[in-house]
């Protein structure tokens, strides 16, 4: 892959990561603006979540009939509605039907359709130690993206205090921006170059490594079943409700967040390369998980935060590791339709 594929493809998902960033943070806060409860919060973070998940199943199943770039830049067309849609409903069944078509994504990493579909592309551009540093560093973008635009959710306090807007008019000019993105990823994704099929290795739905790959999914989906009861709208929510935090406070935790998320995807390559792919994912998110249980019978917000923090510090460290891992066990051809399966539990 040249080196200004790579570029588009990071770009893109430093974009995307941005928009994720604030809108993890922003989403409880518009829908409680719009009327809706707690338990809209949830619902809608849970069908976003199933259509996401509907969205990458079918291109593991049927997407390898079709060029990996069309499919991206359909995406990017469904994100920019989804921004639009957003901004123009009220009401919670069009809310609701909007964020099971789009990519809208409330959790803290990328589980969009974008994701198989740009680690097929990464997988064929490096092997080995290589491919480990190359999905660190793009993990580490989109994590460092998702941080700096956790601090955008300040955005709409800002315009409320200084250019008159109304609170939920400045949540949604944020829904527009997420749509102008989405436009701007579709620009992107448009430059990559029409590959011919004859020049690769055609695609194919899974064969020989269907049982790894099944394997994989299962036991990633116990790991995200507990991961889904915390998702960065969630937690933001908890957040707000429990101990009244501000949406810049918030924003300015999930930068921390993001930030040592970011840094520590970095490291993952270092340490995988002394104690394996796999020693990585297990004995980080051990201490990780600790962490997380503490945080909810913290005492007060300090501690609450300290301990969520050293989560952050070691609970994506296993992302890129995961990503080279599950490409390494699995034949060329079958890289999109194991991605997908194996990103559906997240």
């Amino acid at each position: 892959m040249a080196p200004g594929v790579l570029g588009l493809v990071f770009a893109a998902r430093a974009l995307r990561g941005f928009a994720d960033g604030y809108v993890a943070v922003l989403l409880p806060a518009y829908l409680l603006a719009l009327g809706h409860g707690e338990l809209e919060v949830g619902l809608l973070s849970t069908v976003t979540l199933f259509g996401s998940a509907f969205a990458t199943l079918a291109v593991g199943r049927w997407g390898y009939r079709y060029p990996g770039r069309r499919l991206l830049l359909a995406a990017a067309v469904v994100m920019a509605a989804t921004g639009l849609g957003f901004a123009t409903f009220t009401q919670l069944w069009p809310l609701l039907l909007v964020a099971f078509v789009g990519p809208l994504n409330p959790s803290g990493g990328d589980v969009s359709v974008f994701l198989p579909l740009e680690h097929t592309a990464l997988a064929a551009a490096a092997q080995g130690e290589a491919r480990t540093t190359m999905f660190a560093r793009y993990s580490f973008t989109g994590s460092i993206a998702g941080a700096v635009g956790a601090l955008a959710a300040a955005v709409p306090d800002w315009l409320v205090q200084n250019a008159a807007f109304g609170f939920t008019d400045a949540l949604r000019v944020m829904f527009l921006a997420y749509a102008a993105i989405g436009a701007t990823v579709w620009l992107l994704y448009l430059r990559l170059p029409v590959v011919r099929m004859e020049d690769v290795v055609a695609p194919a739905p899974l064969g020989p490594s269907r049982g790894i790959v099944v394997r994989l999914a299962a036991l990633f989906c116990v790991d995200s079943f507990a991961g889904g009861l915390l998702i960065n709208a969630l937690l933001a929510l908890w957040l707000f409700e429990r101990f009244q935090m501000s949406l810049a406070a918030a924003g300015a935790f999930f930068f921390w967040t993001g930030l040592l998320g970011a840094f520590s995807q970095l490291a993952a390559p270092w340490v995988a390369r002394h104690i394996g792919l796999v020693n990585t994912m297990v004995f980080t998110h051990i201490p990780a998980s600790l962490c997380l249980i503490a945080a909810a019978f913290a005492p007060g917000l300090e501690w609450a935060l300290g301990l969520l923090l050293v989560r952050s510090a070691l609970s994506q460290m296993d992302v890129p590791a995961r990503s080279a891992y599950v490409m390494s066990v699995v034949t060329p051809a079958e890289r999109p339709a194991a991605a997908s399966f194996t990103a559906v539990p997240r």
